[in-house]
């Protein structure tokens, strides 16, 4: 097994981290697929409202490609197809009505067949395409895919815990993956993972360990086998394989899943178990410390994006993370003040002389800048935390100017938001740099394919 040991990132300790503990919610009484969940998906709608539908019955497909779909993760009545402005698709909503699952004839023998039932199955929606970080298209085959085993993200959550006795079927997702792709498949893991969960086979496995961003699949194809311009890459998230090797197993589509509800805001941090699509607040309920102001987060705090009352867990979501909104600090001369209490990966507070005096000291967060936009300067603060061999500043540059030639040049076809979401935190010019690689990554899609 190769080891790689990366210096470069940054772990950013929010406290109140899951406890392994379940709380198990079952399949709640309405759930909604959110097409924007699946970027790239061009959504046709295949029901309307008052359609009865199977768990594993098609909702959605994809307009350029039919076998693209996405399905419905429960049994019942659809609800609500809702539209906004210029009648984008907001969601589809489905209530639920007994448990009836559609039936796949799975062939593991017949790649072609193997294939065909993944994406049926809506379970191929959950595979990621690389460059672009889009959903996968079914009719090319990847070079490679990749997996990663472990999460460094703030208060991740644990795949050790939430796989366990899953490894079977891990392996079985893992074994049908490599039937899919002409190169290998990557398998990503660090000292802390399990041996269940490590000792798996028909993968190429390494361990990589170091500070966050190193569990990002980014991180890892940057190290293992690069991307190069024609290339096409596939990753999927290990709880998701953990699905599809449940899927080959049965021919029903099950997306129960594990996630983390965590952050300083939330009273008894603990792992629930439920289903794509359920309601946020209903996972919240009754867990949240509603002293102040809060946010609820569909994902973790570097990548995830904000809740309101109508929000549907996200499909590739494993935490929902509660943090203070901080519109009512009230805090004696401003950024002037030493900030005992705040954390900063500069040396303008006194969290890093904190974190040497106690290692375990807890720091406050909450969702302010903390500034304003300013001029981007090309100081050198974001390559201490950017473990790719990429520039990244003249990447982010190249981008804003949609500068084709260039941006392929410096690697854009090896990134997504999410290898920049570090550099936009640890960034003293508040440049929102994930926003900026997605339009710059659509912009390279629209222009090239």
């Amino acid at each position: 097994m190769e080891t790689l040991k990366l210096k470069k990132g940054l772990d950013i300790a929010l406290p109140n981290r899951a406890s392994n503990q379940t709380r198990k919610l079952g399949q709640p009484q309405i759930v909604a697929v959110v097409p924007d969940n699946f970027h790239g998906f061009v959504p046709k709608v295949a029901v309307k409202e008052g359609d009865v539908v199977k768990a594993g019955s098609v909702l959605l497909y994809d307009k350029n490609h039919t076998s693209l779909k996405v399905v419905s993760p429960i049994s019942g009545t659809v609800k609500e197809v809702c539209r906004g402005d210029r009648r984008k698709l907001l969601y589809v909503s489905v209530e639920k009505n007994g448990e009836e699952y559609e039936q796949f004839d799975v062939n593991t023998n017949n790649n072609d067949a193997l294939r065909m039932a993944i994406f049926n199955s809506g379970i191929g929606a959950y595979i990621t395409q690389r460059p672009y970080g889009v959903v996968a298209n079914p009719e090319v085959t990847p070079i490679n895919i990749f997996v990663s085993a472990f999460d460094t993200a703030p208060l991740a959550a644990d795949y050790n815990y939430m796989l366990q006795g899953r490894e079977q079927e891990v392996q079985k997702g893992l074994s049908a993956l490599a039937k899919l792709t002409s190169g290998k498949v990557y398998y990503s893991v660090n000292a802390q993972t399990s041996a269940p969960l490590r000792n798996m086979s028909n993968v190429e496995i390494t361990e990589i360990n170091g500070p966050h961003p190193a569990g990002n699949v980014g991180t890892q194809i940057n190290h293992l086998a690069p991307i190069n311009k024609g290339d096409v890459v596939w990753t999927m998230n290990v709880q998701d394989v953990a699905m599809l090797g449940r899927f080959l197993s049965t021919g029903k589509v099950d997306f129960t899943k594990t996630i983390a509800l965590v952050g300083p805001k939330v009273n008894q941090p603990q792992y629930v178990s439920t289903i794509v699509g359920i309601p946020v607040n209903e996972i919240t309920k009754g867990y949240l410390n509603t002293d102040e102001t809060l946010r609820v987060i569909n994902g973790n705090v570097l990548t995830g994006t904000p809740c309101n009352e109508n929000s549907f867990l996200a499909a590739f979501s494993n935490e929902i993370t509660v943090i203070a909104e901080g519109n009512n600090a009230d805090e004696m001369f401003g950024w002037i003040a030493p900030r005992f209490n705040m954390f900063s990966n500069s040396n303008l507070f006194t969290a890093k002389l904190a974190k040497c005096l106690n290692k375990n000291k807890q720091f406050k967060f909450d969702a302010r800048v903390l500034g304003g936009l300013r001029a981007f300067i090309a100081s050198g603060e974001i390559e201490k935390v950017f473990p790719l061999d990429i520039m990244p500043e003249q990447l982010i540059k190249a981008m804003i100017a949609k500068n084709i030639d260039k941006m392929e040049q410096l690697g854009a076809y090896e990134v997504i938001p999410e290898d920049f979401a570090l550099c936009e935190y640890v960034c003293t010019s508040k440049i929102e740099m994930q926003s900026i690689v997605r339009e710059a990554l659509d912009y390279m899609r629209k222009e090239l394919e």
